[in-house]
């Protein structure tokens, strides 16, 4: 249970990328953040815009933010919780999405349990899970994997081996990679992949540019497509169709 004299730790969705706030935030989302002045973040200056873009009205050269991303010791971050345990509200914000999948902001939700901060996550775009449910694959049983290997041999292995997984456990395989990248895993994607097996690839979700679409590896061999330079995710699932218990949709 929390303790009621401590703050609350707001898991704070951000924007994908540069679309209209009110499409992807809910209101309440905003009415956190004009209760805030300090907040955790991956990076100050995409904060900084992403907390104009939401109307923030205090200055914000009066926020305080603590840094957090890969350059960050996880070793150094126990103070960020410090106005937590005096009983003061902080956000928690990622670069892109929810805060806590493939970003370090788990680290501090981490801590916030241990200390018995209350943790309360805010409705907002993510990116895996709105790929997934617009794949058309299986969203009963499904594993996000991050990013894959940067070299070709061990990248191509991986692939083989999260490919037997679906077909072996009918399980939706998810990842992602670095933008300039996306080319060149689709074509080991298409390289390694069977013929049969599905990809689904999602990219720029929620913005102007946004593209979503599902075929056969075959199917795409034939697609000439670019997805460098653009946020995207992969998913991967075998053509068996999955079965359905009511009794048991969430």
């Amino acid at each position: 249970m929390s303790d009621p004299s401590k703050g609350i730790l707001y898991l704070i969705p951000s924007l994908l990328g540069d679309s209209t706030i009110d499409r992807v935030i809910p209101a309440y989302n905003k009415e956190v953040i004009q209760s805030l002045d300090e907040f955790v973040v991956e990076d100050a200056r995409s904060a900084r815009r992403f907390l104009i873009k939401a109307g923030i009205s205090k200055p914000i050269d009066s926020l305080t933010f603590h840094l957090l991303n890969e350059h960050t010791s996880l070793d150094n971050i126990g103070h960020y919780i410090d106005s937590l345990l005096k009983g003061k509200n902080v956000g928690l914000l990622s670069d892109a999405g929810c805060p806590g999948i493939a970003d370090p902001g788990a680290e501090v939700v981490k801590l916030a349990h241990k200390h018995k901060v209350k943790v309360i996550p805010l409705v907002g775009p993510s990116s895996i899970l709105l790929a997934l449910i617009s794949s058309g694959l299986n969203g009963q049983k499904f594993a996000f994997h991050g990013y894959l290997p940067k070299q070709p041999a061990d990248r191509k292995a991986k692939i083989r081996q999260l490919e037997n997984e679906a077909y072996k456990e009918n399980q939706t395989q998810m990842f992602i990679e670095t933008p300039y990248r996306n080319d060149a895993l689709l074509q080991d994607l298409i390289a390694t992949c069977r013929p049969e097996t599905l990809l689904c690839v999602a990219s720029d979700i929620s913005l102007q540019t946004e593209y979503i679409r599902t075929m056969t590896i075959k199917d795409w061999r034939n697609e000439k497509k670019s997805f460098n330079d653009c946020p995207a995710v992969f998913v991967i699932g075998s053509a068996i169709h999955f079965e359905r218990d009511n009794k048991h949709r969430r």
